[in-house]
Parts: C-alpha cells; sequence; structure tokens
C-alpha cells in the first residue's frame, strides 16, 4: 500500500486549503483512514478519521467546526478540506490508513501504512 498526501502549501490566517491522500495498491474502501499532523518540535497528533464508508467521522477538538475530512472510495482518495486556518495549524500533514480494528482510531498507533506527509504553513 502506498499513501501520498498532497494538497498543502502556505496560506494566511483565515484561509483555506484542501488536502488529499491518494491510496494505491491495496482494498483502500474497506478501510479507516485518519489524518495527523505534527507541529516542529512536537509529537504527532490526531486530527480526523473517517470510516470506510464515510459515515461515522471523528475530529480533534482543535479542528472541530473548521476540518471536514471526507472520502471519494471510487477514486480511493480521502481529502480534509481546512478552513479558518490559524497559524497554530501549521504542521506537517499526514494521512494513514488502518487495517485493523483493536486500540482508537485516534492513536497513531492503531494505524499501519502511512504517506510521506504534506506541510501545511498559516502565516498570521
Amino acid at each position: 500500500v502506498q499513501l501520498q498526501a498532497s494538497g498543502g502549501g502556505l496560506v494566511q490566517a483565515g484561509g483555506s486549503l484542501r488536502l488529499s491522500c491518494a491510496a494505491s495498491g491495496g482494498t483502500f474502501s474497506t478501510y479507516v483512514v485518519g489524518w495527523f499532523r505534527q507541529a516542529p518540535g512536537e509529537e504527532r497528533e490526531f486530527v480526523a478519521h473517517i470510516t470506510p464508508s464515510g459515515r461515522i467521522t471523528d475530529y480533534a477538538d482543535s479542528v472541530k467546526g473548521r476540518f471536514t475530512i471526507s472520502r471519494d472510495n471510487a477514486k480511493n482518495t480521502v481529502y480534509l478540506q481546512m478552513n479558518s486556518l490559524n497559524p497554530e495549524d501549521t504542521a506537517v500533514y499526514y494521512c494513514a490508513e488502518r487495517r485493523g480494528s483493536y486500540g482508537s482510531s485516534r492513536r497513531r498507533e492503531s494505524y499501519d501504512y502511512w504517506g510521506q506527509g504534506t506541510l501545511v504553513t498559516v502565516s498570521s
């Protein structure tokens, strides 16, 4: 399985970006996909996840109401729409695929495959 994250860039505070995570080499539509982020000097933290059908989503409190995760299984792609960005959202954003069902989808240890990350920089 290969995951390719893209869509990062430089944006002003209050702006928006849409990240994409494209998967290849597996049955993408049957697995939970999550987004995590890692700011400089910080640990990688949970942002959002989505179930295989797309019916259930979950968000970190820090992004709830501003970010939306969605997926298009026909395109093997998961999206993260980020609105009302602020400098605290600056980080490398990673997508990940979870194959198992044990443990929380909010924990990075629950995920089996990771993309390479895409940098989001929000200027004030």
